[in-house]
């Protein structure tokens, strides 16, 4: 049976469980069954056409199923299916100043932060 590894933000559906085995035969179904099994997941997962949320990536052995057959990608019972929120916002990088340099202030950087 497919296992689906479940972030932080959706354990609260899930009852703090990390990771959960649903029987599914395709993406699109295993969102179903986990939505039958727990009550709200669909709504954090896909948005109100029924097409996954820009911000959520659902990943099969690794592979984004947005370049596969999407919610009709196939699953074998030893699929991992990892559900990932996308990261969003920044930081600013500043430049520090050595002591003594007369700047007494982080002014903020034009280079990219590595």
């Amino acid at each position: 049976m497919p296992s689906v590894r479940i972030p932080t933000p959706l354990r609260s559906l899930t009852g703090g469980e990390s990771k959960v085995d649903i029987e599914a035969a395709t993406v699109g179904e295993l969102i179903h069954q986990l939505n039958a099994h727990y009550p709200g997941m669909s709504e954090r997962l896909l948005d109100e056409a029924g097409e996954l949320r820009r911000f959520v990536n659902v990943y099969v052995d690794g592979d984004d199923i947005r370049f596969k057959d999407g919610f009709e990608t196939t699953l074998a019972n030893v699929d991992e299916i990892s559900i990932v929120p996308s990261v969003a916002g920044g930081s600013i990088h500043t430049k520090s100043y050595p002591s003594g340099s007369g700047r007494r202030l982080s002014k903020p950087s034009s280079v990219p932060c590595q």
